[in-house]
């Protein structure tokens, strides 16, 4: 709430700074024509995103590159429609990939997360469809002051209605 505030300000603020200088039809034009240019870029999105699917799937381009600049061109083409000044210079900036530059410095990808102590054996049994997890414990008995590691090991075969 307080954001959409925020930028409800600042929008008002640049947009009647703007419009007081160069004046009411240059506005008039100016939201016609970024709202054609973010039309036009959202319609060209799906080449780009086919480019970009082809060198992920070669592995030229990391899962994290892949978002950042799909969802930068995407949304910044999605800006570009907004009327408003502030939202077409952010348009513009994620178009260019000014911001999104500065966001992922801020802002860095992290690492797929893993499970809580379990452990995916990468060694999968695809011969006959047999996936292995493994998961270690830490385990005290009363009598005897040795910590012991426990591995506990699951097979789970998939049943029919499973199978693809």
């Amino acid at each position: 709430m307080v954001y959409a505030l925020i930028y409800l300000f600042l929008e008002v603020m640049i947009t009647t700074a703007i419009s007081s200088s160069i004046g009411g039809l240059l506005t008039f034009l100016e939201i016609i024509l970024s709202a054609t240019i973010g039309i036009f870029l959202l319609k060209g999105f799906k080449d780009s995103l086919a480019s970009n699917i082809q060198g992920l799937t070669q592995g030229q381009l990391s899962q994290a590159d892949f978002i950042k600049n799909n969802m930068a061109k995407a949304v910044g083409a999605m800006l570009l429609i907004v009327p408003g000044f502030f939202t077409d210079i952010l348009g513009l900036l994620l178009q260019f990939g000014i911001l999104t530059f500065m966001l992922t410095k801020l802002f860095s990808f992290k690492p797929p997360m893993q499970t809580n102590g379990f452990k995916v054996d990468p060694n999968i049994n695809s011969t006959n469809n047999q996936y292995y997890t493994q998961s270690q414990f830490t385990h005290k008995t009363k009598g005897n002051t040795d910590e012991e590691d426990i591995i506990d090991v699951e097979i789970i075969e998939p049943n029919d209605s499973t199978k693809s």
